[in-house]
């Protein structure tokens, strides 16, 4: 398998690292307004839950974005460049976790108001997922 120049790797990185800072400033704010809220009941507690998960997944994503992009300078040579696998592993499953654990958040959010907007907030989050599932393997 070939691997893909130094640069081309950093700038994936880095775009990672800025939508998980986005995202991730997002959840934090969603799981602080649920807590503010003292939402009450499992599904409460479930959507509290994931967007807890997705707040520290992608705290986790961006930290490996900052690792990547300062591990590997765009003018650095091919040979000799570090090989940052597993963290661009841990980068890539933590900004999925932080994505699909937003979504499930997002979806088990409404019923704790009313089972109508449970199931406007639930089916919406899920053709989130289908679209980004879609994305994510190309077929989209």
């Amino acid at each position: 398998m070939e691997q893909l120049p130094p640069a081309y790797r950093s700038a994936i990185a880095a775009q990672i690292g800025t939508l998980s800072a986005f995202l991730g400033g997002f959840a934090a704010t969603f799981l602080g307004t649920l807590l503010a809220l003292r939402a009450k009941g499992r599904t409460a507690t479930w959507a509290i839950g994931f967007a807890t998960a997705s707040s520290v997944a992608f705290i986790i994503a961006v930290v490996g974005s900052t690792a990547i992009t300062a591990g590997l300078p765009p003018d650095a040579p091919r040979v000799g460049a570090p090989d940052l696998g597993g963290t661009r592993v841990a980068m890539t499953l933590a900004f999925a976790i932080g994505l699909y654990s937003i979504l499930v958040s997002l979806g088990l959010s409404g019923w704790s108001r009313s089972r109508r907007v449970g199931w406007t907030t639930s089916i919406l989050a899920g053709l989130g997922v289908l679209v980004v599932t879609s994305l994510v393997i190309g077929i989209g």
